[in-house]
């Protein structure tokens, strides 16, 4: 028994240290290599940050993401990681793992020493913010993801047309109500499923009595003609822009008028200004009649987390309504329950894609997605386009693009002003006061200045370009573009497709 009892001693010394070692290398996720899929995960994730400005609450973004895409650390996430152009230790240093923080050892519980899935949730830019987090006003308008977003518009424009321009989402028009924040933080990151909007405005429905949906469907049916208004007036700019692209200009007129642009997009803005306050007070309206059982049921379904929202059938019966009407009710019931749960900042909040809405960057990305259940709109097209098309330019080129970084700084923080002057002035319906409408139209209006000069530069810059560009070039741009034959062409009145939209005379657009 003795000779059994050293011999397995001697065994288990043997083996101990090889066993440890196998241990130490899991917990420090060495052991396995990361996947393609995990690779492309860390590329997106990446893609959505600027090396050069990034800051703490940015690395621990990304840590928090990898960890909630499963992606544990060790030297393979590390050279994912430097293969996307950031340099790990950076990200080490500005995010230390739990323990090795500066001024001392952290644990798991304590403030510095969070796990990173709740790092993730606690980064949210309003209540409930899940895996999306990532997501800020701040990554918004940072360089990298403008540019990306800017690069990305161009090539859509450049391989584009007029019908593919005037493809908007509907929830892109008098968006201060947080739902675009919801989506893009969404714990699910279901966010850009085209039955999010539907699940969470049935649930709305669900909860709304008859009087409060029928208040919903009468400002419905009273800014039909204003919301079809808006989405008309943008034809004029459109139409403008492409004829700059082609070089369509009029006789004895060389380039877009810089102030005749502006002057139309404030207009266009105006209008927008009055349909968020229409659409606040009618929303405050119900939100202020809601009684403690509705209330009650409405805290089971958390903003930023769709996991929470029960699949159930929609609610209303669209032979009632016409179908533009349908829309309309659909796309309250979603804002009004992401304003009622969220916050200002998700209310001031917009993704890289809002402005300059005019170049077919919605009409190449979403518009494949129309009428299809259940289908998933990429989230890294943008990045990853933008960045081929500005690899395919030359340096002058590439320099027309990347110089609106600069020129449309101080339109891009005038807008993140004036959007969270106007959240705030709309919420006042929500604790049944009046909004000064006034003040929200005039702030509208400069709102539309800001926007107008950010897409005439678009427009000249593009234009520049794309006159610029060799046969191989736009070969390249074009093979980048892959449309599907059944995909809908426009012109389309918001997402839905028309025929011979009336445009007007563009001549007042030129100089």
């Amino acid at each position: 028994m003795k000779k059994l009892f050293f011999l397995l001693l001697a065994v288990i010394c043997l083996c101990l240290p090889a066993l440890m070692g196998a241990q130490e290398r899991e917990g420090r996720g060495e052991a396995q290599a990361l996947t393609d899929a995990q690779k492309a995960s860390v590329k997106e994730i990446i893609s959505k940050y600027n090396i050069e400005t990034l800051t703490a609450a940015d690395a621990k973004a990304i840590h928090g993401a990898m960890r909630e895409a499963g992606i544990m650390g060790g030297p393979s996430e590390d050279q994912a990681i430097t293969d996307a152009g950031f340099d790990p230790e950076k990200l080490k240093q500005l995010d230390p793992p739990p323990g090795k923080e500066t001024g001392g050892n952290k644990g798991p519980g304590d403030a510095k020493g969070t796990s990173g899935n709740k790092q993730g949730a606690d980064r949210g830019a309003s209540k409930g913010a899940g895996s999306g987090s990532k997501y800020t006003l701040e990554q918004a308008c940072s360089d990298n993801a403008q540019l990306k977003t800017i690069a990305f518009d161009g090539l859509a424009y450049i391989t584009g047309d007029f019908g593919f321009d005037t493809f908007l989402p509907p929830g892109k028009v008098s968006d201060y109500f947080g739902f675009q924040n919801m989506r893009d933080i969404d714990a699910k990151t279901g966010g850009h499923n085209t039955s999010f909007l539907t699940t969470i405005a049935s649930n709305m429905l669900s909860i709304l009595n008859d009087e409060q949906k029928a208040v919903l469907l009468a400002a419905a049916k009273e800014q039909e003609n204003d919301i079809k208004k808006f989405a008309e007036m943008r034809f004029p700019l459109i139409k403008a822009f492409r004829r700059n692209l082609e070089g369509d200009y009029p006789s004895g007129k060389t380039i877009l008028s810089h102030d005749a642009v502006l002057k139309y997009s404030a207009s266009l803005y105006e209008l927008d200004g009055v349909i968020a306050y229409k659409r606040a007070e009618v929303m405050g309206k119900v939100i202020s009649s809601l009684s403690s059982e509705q209330k009650a049921a409405l805290a089971k379904l958390k903003f930023g987390d769709s996991r929470t929202w029960p699949d159930i059938p929609e609610q209303l019966d669209k032979r009632s309504m016409s179908h533009s009407q349908n829309v309309a009710v659909m796309t309250y019931a979603s804002e009004m329950f992401a304003w009622y749960a969220g916050s200002i900042d998700a209310d001031t909040y917009f993704c890289p894609e809002r402005h300059g809405m005019y170049f077919g960057g919605f009409g190449m990305k979403t518009a494949p997605a129309m009428g299809k259940q259940n289908y998933s709109i990429s989230t890294s097209l943008t990045g990853d386009s933008g960045e081929s098309f500005l690899n395919t330019l030359d340096d002058s080129q590439k320099k027309k693009i990347t110089d609106i970084i600069d020129l449309q700084k101080s339109d891009l923080a005038g807008i993140v002003t004036v959007r969270r002057t106007i959240s705030a002035e709309l919420r006042k319906f929500q604790k049944g006061e009046t909004a000064d409408k006034a003040k929200v139209l005039l702030l509208s209006k400069k709102y539309g200045e800001y926007d107008g000069e950010m897409a005439y530069f678009y427009a000249s810059a593009f234009g520049a370009v794309g006159k610029s560009l060799t046969s191989e070039q736009l070969a390249k741009l074009k093979a980048m573009r892959t449309i599907n034959p059944s995909e809908p062409r426009g012109p389309f009145l918001y997402s839905d497709p028309i025929q011979n939209p009336e445009v007007g005379n563009t001549d007042f657009l030129f100089e």
